[in-house]
C-alpha cells in the first residue's frame, strides 16, 4: 500500500551548500574506517524536488567504478520499492528499483538482499542506492 498523506521534509537546522566530488565504496556490513569524515548530502528527486533523506553520501558502484551513485542507510521518504525483485549482473545480490512516490519516476534500487560475497567486504551499511542522474544534492553541514 502506497502512503500518500506524508508530508515533505523540511528541516531548518542545517545549512546546505553544492555538492563536492569524493567517493566512497559500497559493500557488506562492517564500517570502513573514514565513513565518518566523509560528507554528508540532503537528496531530492531531480524530477519533482521531492525530499528523500539528509544522510545520503556519494558513492562509486564496485563492479564499475565509473558509476557514480549515492546511497544511504535509512529508509529514504517518499520512495519505495517498485516491481519484483531481480539478480544483479555482477554478484548474486538481490534488488529491487526505487520510485519516487510523486512523480513515480525509478531513481535508484535497494539491495533487498546482499550475496555472501558483498557481505564479506567492507561497507558503510547503505543498501539504498540512488543513480546520481536522478538525484540533486546538497551537502549538508551542521550549524556552527
Amino acid at each position: 500500500m502506497i502512503e500518500t498523506s506524508v508530508n515533505r521534509h523540511q528541516n531548518p537546522g542545517f545549512y546546505i551548500r553544492d555538492s563536492s566530488r569524493t567517493s566512497v565504496l559500497l559493500r557488506s556490513t562492517q564500517s570502513r574506517p573514514g565513513f565518518d569524515s566523509k560528507p554528508v548530502f540532503i537528496l531530492t528527486c531531480r524530477f519533482c524536488e521531492n525530499f528523500f533523506c539528509e544522510r545520503g553520501m556519494k558513492a562509486v558502484l564496485l563492479a564499475d567504478c565509473k558509476v557514480e551513485l549515492y546511497s544511504t542507510d535509512a529508509i529514504p521518504w517518499r520512495a519505495q520499492g517498485v516491481g519484483p525483485e531481480y539478480l544483479t549482473e555482477k554478484c548474486g545480490c538481490s534488488i529491487r528499483d526505487v520510485a519516487c512516490l510523486d512523480c513515480g519516476n525509478v531513481v535508484g534500487y535497494n539491495v533487498t538482499s546482499a550475496c555472501p560475497s558483498c557481505l564479506s567486504d567492507y561497507n558503510n551499511g547503505h543498501y539504498w542506492i540512488f543513480h546520481s542522474a536522478t538525484v540533486k544534492s546538497m551537502e549538508r553541514l551542521s550549524p556552527g
